[in-house]
C-alpha cells in the first residue's frame, strides 16, 4: 500500500511533462533576443577586459602585454587624479541625490490636487537630454547668470563656479541631482505607497509625531529601495561624462577631470585603447567593491 501511495499520479505527471515542454518552446522563443543581448552586452565587456593585456591602437601592430598596463596605471598620477574627482563627485552627488528624492517622494506621497502633475514635473529632468540641459546650466553658473545673483543677494560672493576649481565639482554635482532625483522620487514613492497606513496611524495614536513615525515606521521599510537606490546612483555617478563634456571639459586644472574622461581622452583622442581599456576595468572593480560595501550596510534585512 505504501509502494502504491508514492507513486506519482498520471494526471502530474502529464502536467509536469507538459510544463516542461512549455518551459523549452518559451526558451526557443526568447532565445534569439537573449543571443543578442549576450553578445551586445557581455561582448563589449568582454572585449574590454582582453584589450586591457594588450597595447592595441587602430592602425598598430597589437602586442600581448601581460598586467603592463595595469602597472601604468599606479605610476600614472592623472589616473588617481582623476580618481579622486569621481570619488569626490560621487560623495557630494549621492547621498544629497538620495535625500532629494525622498524629500520629493514624501511631499507627493498623498493623494492632492494636481499631484501628479507635480510628479511629471519633477520626473521631466529624467527624460531631458543632459547635453542640452548643460548648455543652459554654463549660463546659469557663470558671473551673469542667475546663480551669481542668488549668491549676491545672500551675501556671497558672486563668481563663475565651473571656473573655480573649488567649487566646479558642488556645481557638478548639483545638475546631477538635478537630472537624477525625479528617478529616486518614484521608486521611494512607489515603496512609500506600499506601506500600510495602519503602523502610521497607530503610532499617531500613541503620540508620535512626524519625526518619529519617519525614524522608527517609514523609514526602516525604505531600507531596500534605499540600497537599490545607493547603488543605481553610486554607479552613475561613478560614470559620469556628459555634463563633465559639455560644462568644464575636464577643468580648470583638471578640478573636474573624471574616470571616464580620462577613458574618452586616452582612448579617443590618443588611440591607446589597450591603457583606456585598463581604465575602464579598474573602474568596473571600483564599482562592483562600492556596491558590496553599500551591501553590507544597507542591503542586508534585519
Amino acid at each position: 500500500m505504501a509502494a502504491v501511495a508514492q507513486r506519482p499520479r498520471p494526471d502530474r505527471v502529464r502536467r509536469g511533462s507538459l510544463s516542461r515542454t512549455e518551459a523549452r518552446v518559451g526558451l526557443l522563443f526568447v532565445l534569439p533576443c537573449l543571443l543578442l543581448f549576450l553578445v551586445f552586452r557581455f561582448g563589449p565587456a568582454a572585449a574590454g577586459l582582453l584589450l586591457s593585456f594588450t597595447d592595441y591602437a587602430p592602425g598598430a601592430d597589437t602586442h600581448f602585454t601581460g598586467l603592463e598596463n595595469f602597472a601604468r596605471l599606479l605610476d600614472d598620477p592623472l589616473f588617481w587624479s582623476a580618481l579622486k574627482v569621481t570619488v569626490l563627485y560621487t560623495v557630494l552627488a549621492v547621498p544629497a541625490g538620495i535625500a532629494a528624492s525622498l524629500g520629493l517622494a514624501l511631499l507627493t506621497r498623498r493623494a492632492f490636487r494636481g499631484s501628479k502633475l507635480f510628479r511629471s514635473v519633477f520626473f521631466l529632468p529624467v527624460v531631458t537630454s543632459l547635453v542640452l540641459a548643460s548648455t543652459v546650466f554654463v549660463w546659469i553658473f557663470s558671473t551673469d547668470g542667475p546663480w551669481s545673483a542668488v549668491m549676491g543677494f545672500l551675501g556671497l560672493p558672486e563668481q563663475n563656479w565651473l571656473s573655480d576649481s573649488v567649487l566646479v565639482l558642488p556645481a557638478l554635482a548639483l545638475v546631477g541631482i538635478w537630472s537624477r532625483c525625479g528617478y529616486g522620487m518614484l521608486i521611494l514613492l512607489a515603496r512609500l505607497q506600499e506601506l500600510p497606513a495602519e503602523l502610521e496611524e497607530a503610532a499617531l495614536v500613541d503620540g508620535a509625531g512626524p519625526w518619529q513615525r519617519f525614524r522608527h515606521i517609514v523609514a526602516p521599510q525604505l531600507r531596500p529601495a534605499f540600497f537599490f537606490l545607493a547603488v543605481i546612483e553610486t554607479t552613475v555617478s561613478f560614470q559620469v561624462f556628459d555634463a563633465v563634456y559639455m560644462m568644464t571639459g575636464g577643468g580648470p586644472a583638471n578640478a573636474s577631470y573624471s574616470l571616464v574622461f580620462q577613458l574618452y581622452d586616452t582612448g579617443f583622442k590618443y588611440f591607446d585603447f589597450g591603457y583606456a581599456s585598463a581604465i575602464g576595468c579598474a573602474l568596473f572593480v571600483l564599482t562592483v567593491v562600492v556596491a558590496l560595501i553599500q551591501r553590507i550596510f544597507l542591503g542586508k534585512e534585519k
